[in-house]
């Protein structure tokens, strides 16, 4: 039995919108939880707030895991890969052509994985389906839908701006594969390897039936690019749990750890041991309230910010603090690498190679 194709919907099909009663119920059932500060106020400096630590003992939503469904796979493939310079996600790295993306789902779909959501643009669909999508329809057991990201796909009362071009970010585009979605499911990055152990691990918990979100941790040091900075959500976490995530950017690799611009000019500075994300989630369709009413925050905002965008780590890290979510981080987590730079795909290539001659994965992936 071969793979099944979910129809693309048609724009209005596609559409995210609900109506102006059930959005605003589900908007007053969760502002509050965000009323006290703005999303995505910006973070000063290296110092995490001290914050009071995961309760390990807390009762969970639900007393006993559930029996769940096989998780699906959301991938966020409608970036626009602006410093890198063209279609990361299509790129090949692989000795027969393979994308980092053929990785992600070959490891996906032997950890467990029977349904992808790949979330792209309009623009880039045809190209997209053709090249990389077509070679999934066809795997056993795998079901293949493809959502669309658009920039005027907002809730009710927004109006797109003229200036805005730049997507509205990773939890506008976890949002928009919701309809294809009815049980637990991860969100990855179509230009990032995660490796085997990763999926296998983020399965094993989608599958446990357990409420609680996810996230698999990285080392630091291990997802710097030699070619450039990067931006890192570095995290605190206490007994297996998600404490806080503060986005660092411009972080550059030093011999001994690493740098970022820290206040009064003074560059803070890094181990290379932290914790960081990858954007590499678990969740339960019990996510989508508060994505929902975190993009209507942000929106009130920043929606004349041409740049702004509705981040899911600032979701997460908001959830944390006011006690709405706990989140379990899934420690070794790689190896990763990714193509941040157009100098970095020669080292990715370099790297899958050596994976091969060990025996992490076959010549060719696919045939």
């Amino acid at each position: 039995m071969t793979g099944a194709v979910q129809g693309r919907a048609s724009p209005a099909e596609a559409s995210r919108e609900v109506s102006t009663r059930a959005y605003q119920a589900v908007v007053a059932a969760t502002r509050a939880a965000f009323v006290d500060a703005a999303l995505l106020a910006p973070r000063e400096g290296v110092a995490v707030a001290a914050r009071a630590p995961v309760d390990e003992a807390a009762p969970r939503r639900a007393e006993q895991p559930r029996e769940a469904e096989a998780p699906a796979l959301v991938v966020l493939a409608a970036g626009m890969g602006s410093r890198y310079g063209g279609l990361k996600q299509i790129d090949p790295v692989g000795p027969s052509g393979e994308t980092l993306l053929d990785y992600s789902i070959f490891d996906a779909v032997r950890a467990g994985f029977e349904k992808v959501v790949f979330v792209i643009r309009r623009d880039i669909e045809d190209d997209f389906v053709d090249r990389v999508g077509a070679r999934y329809e066809e795997l056993d057991g795998l079901t293949v839908g493809y959502a669309f990201q658009e920039l005027d796909d907002l809730p009710r009362g927004f109006d797109l701006p003229e200036n805005r071009e730049k997507p509205w970010g990773t939890g506008h585009a976890t949002l928009a594969a919701r309809q294809h979605l009815g049980g637990p499911f991860a969100v990855v990055n179509a230009d990032d390897f995660y490796g085997r152990r990763a999926y296998k691990m983020l399965g094993e918990h989608l599958r446990s039936g357990h409420d609680d979100y996810v996230m698999v941790g990285f080392v630091l040091r291990e997802t710097l690019s030699e070619h450039g900075t990067v931006t890192r959500g570095v995290c605190r976490t206490s007994g297996g749990f998600l404490e806080q995530i503060v986005e660092l950017r411009e972080i550059t690799r030093q011999r001994q750890g690493a740098i970022y611009p820290g206040d009064g000019g003074e560059p803070g500075r890094l181990t290379g041991a932290e914790t960081v994300s990858m954007n590499l989630w678990g969740f339960t369709p019990s996510i989508f309230p508060y994505l929902e009413a975190g993009l209507v925050e942000f929106l009130e905002s920043r929606i004349g910010d041409p740049v702004g965008e509705f981040l899911l780590p600032d979701l997460i890290d908001r959830l944390i603090a006011e006690g709405t979510a706990r989140v379990r981080v899934l420690e070794g987590g790689g190896p990763w690498f990714g193509v941040t730079y157009r100098e970095d795909r020669e080292g990715v290539a370099r790297s899958i190679r050596e994976l091969i001659d060990a025996g992490e994965y076959p010549e060719k992936l696919w045939g």
